[in-house]
C-alpha cells in the first residue's frame, strides 16, 4: 500500500479513539480529539482515570511521531475526523475534500508567488485541514489565521495545527462578528451554506436578505473582504448554485463593486455524490488602486480527477493563463 504510514496512523488513532469513546462514552470525534492530545504532548492527562490511562500509556509505546512527514500526519488526522463525521455532522460541517484542498493549495501558491510573506486566513476553518494544507503547500513564511465556532472542531483545528507543527492563530468565535485582526494578503474559505440565524448582527452587512433570514454564505464573502488588503486574493469553495439563487443579484452588484472576479473553476461532478452538492472554486481580488479585472477570468471545468491526462492538460492551461496574468 503506497500510504502504509498514513494507514499505519490513522490506525492507531482509530484504535485509540474507540477505547476512550468505549469508555467515556461521548461522540467519536470529542474521543479523537482526546487520542490527539495524548498523541501530541507523548503523555495522558490527569484527569482521564486509571483504566483509560494505561489502555492510552500502552499505545503510545506503539507509536513515534517523529517517522511520520507533515503530510502523512495531516491524512491520518483527516480520516479519522471523516470516519467521525460520517455519522454525525450536518452537510455545513463536511470536510473539504483532499484533491479540493490541493487545488485550492495550487492556486494560492500562483496568487502569492512573488510575495516574501504571506498572511492567510480562513473564517470557516472548520477542523483546519484546508488551511494546514495550503500553507504546507506556500514556499514563502506564513501567519495563518483561523476562525471557528463549534468547540469540537476548534479543538481538533488547533490540534491538528499543533501535530503537523503548523503556527495559526485561532478565533474561537462566530465568525460573521468582527475580528482582532489587521487585514489579510490571502483569504480561503469553503463557505458554509445556509441561513445565519442571527438577524440583527445580519442587519449590518450590505448583503443581508430584504425580508426574512439572510443567506450566512453572502454574508461570508463580505467579511471576507472586510479582512482582505486592497489587492489581496480569495479563494473561495462555493455551492454551484451561488449565482442563480432568489438573492444573488444582490451579490454579483457587491461584487462588481468591490472585487475583481479572477476566475471560476468547475469542480467534476464526479467528485460529489449527488448533483446537488457540487461545488466550484471562485476566485477573487479585492479591488485596489493598482488592480484591474483580468482580460480573461480563469473559467476551467475541471475533469475527473482520476483521469491524469486531462489533468495534466488543464494544469498546463491554467500555468499558461497564471504567466500572462502575471505579465
Amino acid at each position: 500500500m503506497e500510504n502504509s504510514n498514513v494507514e499505519k496512523l490513522y490506525k492507531w488513532l482509530d484504535q485509540t479513539t474507540e477505547s476512550i469513546q468505549q469508555h467515556d462514552n461521548e461522540p467519536y470525534l470529542d474521543s479523537l480529539a482526546t487520542a490527539l492530545e495524548c498523541l501530541f504532548y507523548h503523555d495522558v492527562s490527569e484527569d482521564i482515570d486509571d483504566i483509560l490511562s494505561q489502555k492510552i500509556q500502552n499505545a503510545l509505546k506503539e507509536v513515534e511521531l517523529s517517522l511520520y512527514q507533515t503530510v502523512d500526519i495531516r491524512k491520518a488526522i483527516q480520516l479519522a475526523i471523516l470516519k467521525g463525521m460520517k455519522d454525525s455532522t450536518q452537510q455545513q460541517h463536511l470536510m473539504t475534500p483532499e484533491t479540493v484542498a490541493l487545488l485550492v493549495s495550487y492556486l494560492a501558491e500562483k496568487l502569492t508567488k512573488g510575495k516574501e510573506k504571506v498572511r492567510i486566513f480562513d473564517p470557516a476553518s472548520g477542523t483546519a485541514n484546508l488551511l494546514t494544507s495550503v500553507v504546507n503547500h506556500l514556499k514563502q513564511p506564513t501567519e495563518a489565521f483561523g476562525s471557528e465556532i463549534d468547540p469540537t472542531l476548534i479543538r481538533l483545528s488547533l490540534l491538528n495545527a499543533n501535530l503537523q507543527k503548523v503556527n495559526v492563530d485561532f478565533f474561537h468565535q462566530d465568525s460573521l462578528r468582527p475580528f482582532l485582526m489587521d487585514p489579510v494578503d490571502l483569504l480561503v474559505a469553503d463557505l458554509p451554506v445556509g441561513y445565519y440565524p442571527d438577524d440583527i448582527r445580519a442587519n449590518e452587512y450590505e448583503l443581508k436578505a430584504d425580508s426574512g433570514h439572510s443567506y450566512s454564505h453572502h454574508l461570508f464573502i463580505e467579511q471576507s473582504l472586510k479582512y482582505t488588503e486592497d489587492g489581496g486574493y480569495l479563494i473561495f469553495v462555493i455551492p454551484e448554485f451561488l449565482f442563480d439563487s432568489d438573492q444573488s443579484d444582490k451579490l454579483h452588484e457587491f461584487l462588481q463593486e468591490n472585487a475583481h472576479i479572477i476566475g471560476v473553476l468547475r469542480l467534476p461532478e464526479s467528485a460529489f455524490k449527488s448533483k446537488k452538492n457540487i461545488k466550484s472554486i471562485l476566485v477573487l481580488q479585492k479591488k485596489g488602486e493598482q488592480t484591474a479585472t483580468p482580460k480573461q477570468p480563469l473559467l476551467v471545468n475541471l475533469p475527473s480527477f482520476k483521469n491524469a491526462k486531462a489533468m495534466d492538460d488543464i494544469l498546463n492551461q491554467m500555468n499558461e493563463w497564471f504567466r500572462e496574468y502575471f505579465d
